[in-house]
């Protein structure tokens, strides 16, 4: 991930507090609609919460003020807990123009949590700090949006020679071999990825493109499983596999909206397998793709429902 400056660090007191129920409204959800606000909900006696805070934090403060953050003890606003349905925690939420945009339960790794950062301010329309090769991974980027996977490669490939750590140009480069539909080349590239940036917001999108890609060769035909969800809408295997099939024909909206349909029917099928889905999907695409800020804003309403 591109690395932001020391002097956009931010005090604390600016941009991360402590939040109750009384306040929740204004420091979280009017809050967010100038600047996005991430919520960790935890408590003292929280063993990976204890991890997880500082590690929050410090990923906001670095974030330069295009981020806040608003600690909520649970132990201290149970009645606000309960109407958000928060069953375990840490739970993670981050809100933008009121809304959930994201989030996660559980803890996770600290190399991740810079990612998840990065990937609500762009979900928010805000910029990271680009390197001096920042125009040619744009130009790079229409090259293949318009279909020249070749082109798009090779000057990839050039950025790299200039910034071998270059996140962006490492992912877009997968990203078109992918279009390329050579595979292998595509997966050898995220492989030997410098571990810097392995976790890098560019390079989780790439491999989520990849997953999807393998997914696509196994697909079934749209018409055979569409029939199949027509006559028995509680095929939940059947719509699982439309889903994926609909990606893989590009037909990314429709996939997702089958995908939450499955998630609203029954979250926990296949190892909630349908929320899995949904996120490789929202982790291949460009974090202010509108179909991710939708899909992952009814996904998160489903959640809190």
């Amino acid at each position: 991930m591109l690395e932001l400056g020391q002097n956009q660090n931010a005090a604390a007191g600016d941009v991360i507090k402590d939040v109750s129920e009384a306040d929740f409204m204004k420091e979280v959800i009017e809050a967010s609609q100038q600047v996005p606000v991430i919520v960790d909900f935890w408590a003292p006696w929280c063993g990976p919460c204890k991890t997880l805070g500082p590690a929050l934090e410090e990923a906001v403060k670095k974030a330069g003020g295009k981020v806040k953050m608003a600690k909520v003890n649970v132990d201290e606003n149970q009645m606000l807990a309960g109407q958000l349905r928060i069953q375990s925690i840490p739970t993670v939420y981050a809100f933008s123009n009121g809304q959930p945009v994201d989030g996660f339960q559980g803890a996770v790794p600290p190399s991740e949590i810079d990612g998840f950062v990065q990937r609500v301010i762009a979900a928010a329309g805000g910029e990271e700090e680009g390197g001096g090769l920042e125009e040619a991974v744009k130009a790079a980027d229409e090259m293949l949006e318009q279909g020249a996977a070749t082109d798009a490669a090779q000057t990839f490939a050039a950025v790299l020679q200039e910034d071998e750590k270059n996140a962006a140009a490492y992912g877009g480069l997968v990203r078109a071999y992918i279009a390329l539909d050579d595979l292998d080349q595509a997966e050898a590239i995220l492989n030997g990825a410098p571990a810097e940036i392995s976790k890098a917001p560019e390079m989780e999108a790439a491999h989520a493109a990849l997953d999807l890609a393998k997914q696509a060769a196994e697909a079934g035909p749209v018409g055979e499983l569409r029939a199949r969800v027509e006559a028995d809408p509680d095929d939940h295997q059947a719509r699982y596999d439309l889903a994926k099939a609909l990606y893989a024909h590009g037909e990314t909206q429709e996939a997702v909206d089958q995908l939450l349909e499955l998630f609203r029917r029954d979250r926990a099928w296949g190892d909630e397998a349908a929320k899995t889905q949904l996120f490789t999907i929202f982790d291949a695409l460009k974090p202010n793709d509108p179909i991710a800020q939708s899909g992952r804003r009814r996904l998160s309403s489903m959640i809190f429902a």
